[in-house]
């Protein structure tokens, strides 16, 4: 079983989707590499037609929860001050979300795709904005895993943890820097990739070095090269 989609896997996929909003769904997970929430903000003046480029609000929520009785740093499962011994409120709780926009290129096909989206398809205006989706993120999901299961893809193997979880719209992130590191593991080609998932932390990026390849297995190999030469 695989840890990770590859591009055959998803030309599959992206086949088995029964609308022009569905093949566009995937393929814009897929081309792009965002996150779920950052592909249904898109919205219609944030595409570069004659460029090729695709306008990303980051969003992604976090955490920075402190007691508002004694200041002691809390973490997210606590619910008791390890401090002061005071039960945590949701409102103790700051929720911020990090809000940063990056452009993102995009390729010819998937450009040419989405004008004739456009096109067949009238497009929701709501307070002077036009997205290109009106679905929901869990309504995404529903049509990720439907056409994975139309096009016969099986569950994929966590690597971290060694069990089976289905096809969600975050695979097709995962797929994105896997084969984006197959094809550049370079320093620039890491930073690049780095500013593309818009990942804070270059370790964040990184570990799609140990899922793209098989650095481990070719380290362990290397360990006992001499040995299998001796004995062949």
């Amino acid at each position: 079983m695989k840890t990770y989609l590859d591009y055959q896997d998803i030309e599959l996929i992206e086949h088995a989707a029964i609308s022009a909003r569905d093949k566009l769904l995937i393929r814009l997970l897929s081309r792009l590499g965002c996150r779920i929430s950052e592909v249904l903000s898109i919205q219609l003046n944030d595409i570069d037609f004659e460029y090729g480029m695709i306008t990303i609000l980051h969003l992604k929520k976090r955490v920075n929860t402190t007691c508002s009785l004694c200041g002691a740093h809390l973490g997210r499962k606590h619910q008791y001050c390890p401090e002061c011994g005071i039960k945590i409120s949701d409102t103790i709780k700051n929720l911020q979300e990090r809000r940063r926009i990056r452009a993102l290129p995009i390729d010819r096909g998937t450009i040419e795709m989405i004008k004739s989206y456009i096109d067949n398809r009238h497009l929701y205006i709501n307070d002077g904005l036009t997205p290109l989706f009106t679905i929901n993120r869990h309504r995404a999901w529903q049509i990720v895993r439907e056409c994975a299961n139309r096009a016969g893809i099986p569950g994929l193997i966590n690597p971290e943890t060694g069990r089976e979880r289905g096809i969600s719209p975050h695979r097709f992130r995962d797929a994105f820097s896997v084969h984006a590191i197959k094809t550049d593991d370079s320093g620039d080609g890491l930073r690049l990739l780095q500013e593309h998932l818009g990942h804070a932390s270059f370790n964040t990026t990184a570990r799609y070095r140990k899922i793209a390849g098989d650095e481990h297995r070719n380290w362990y190999n290397h360990l006992w090269a001499r040995e299998s030469d001796a004995t062949s």
